[in-house]
């Protein structure tokens, strides 16, 4: 009798990898969350820095997480398929990510309007606070991830998985497009912002469509 290959055992990187993976892919470390640092990370697998820093490395390669310079590592995908969705809008060429966005958008401001539960209106108008301060300050980078979190709470209020599966992987790529333009321009939009919240807020569908609409009237002028 010829007996097959011997059963391979996973290594220890590909454990812990698997370890990191399960706390994104379970909804406990959500998209925009900034995991634990190095040294949290290796105290909670109980392994040391090169391991955690080729697990995490490996949950970048496939989309999961994306490093961001002097700022942290953030979850961007909670499935392998939101991050080869995402890989792919990172090479996508600006403005027909836009024009996609702005498709997603409309139609999820509409949702919002018509599904939104009180806790959505509370962590909207939350978050619409939040952001109102932080672009009075000088923390962009603090500012553009209220900003991503704002457009995201709005689709989550939609209660459509697909539809948050799918804008989550476009998220990096927002992310980077909202940077750039606040740091170029100056500009906020923050009378177009408030009547977005507003309206979804209101329940007013009419009003959300035309609020997201101006938005981006706004932002391809």
């Amino acid at each position: 009798m010829t007996l097959g290959k011997p059963i391979r055992r996973p290594g220890l990187i590909e454990q812990v990898t698997d370890q990191l993976r399960t706390e994104i892919c379970s909804g406990r470390w959500a998209v925009g969350d900034r995991i634990p640092t190095e040294p949290q990370l290796c105290e909670f697998t109980g392994t040391g820095r090169n391991t955690v820093r080729e697990a995490v490395q490996a949950l970048v390669h496939s989309g999961l997480l994306e490093r961001r310079q002097g700022s942290g590592t953030y979850v961007v995908a909670t499935s392998p398929v939101g991050g080869t969705l995402g890989r792919f809008f990172a090479t996508a060429h600006e403005n027909d990510v836009l024009e996609l966005r702005q498709a997603l958008d409309v139609t999820a401001a509409v949702l919002a309007a018509r599904r939104r539960t009180p806790d959505d209106a509370a962590r909207l108008e939350q978050l619409l606070t939040e952001r109102t301060r932080l672009f009075a300050g000088s923390d962009v980078d603090a500012a553009v991830d209220t900003d991503v979190a704002l457009h995201r709470g709005i689709v989550e209020a939609s209660h459509n998985a697909v539809y948050l599966e799918f804008y989550d992987s476009l998220l990096p790529t927002i992310r980077r497009t909202i940077d750039r333009h606040v740091r170029v321009t100056g500009l906020t939009f923050e009378t177009e912002h408030t009547a977005l919240v507003t309206a979804v807020i209101d329940g007013n569908e009419g009003a959300a469509v035309r609020a997201a609409r101006a938005l981006f009237a706004e932002l391809t002028a």
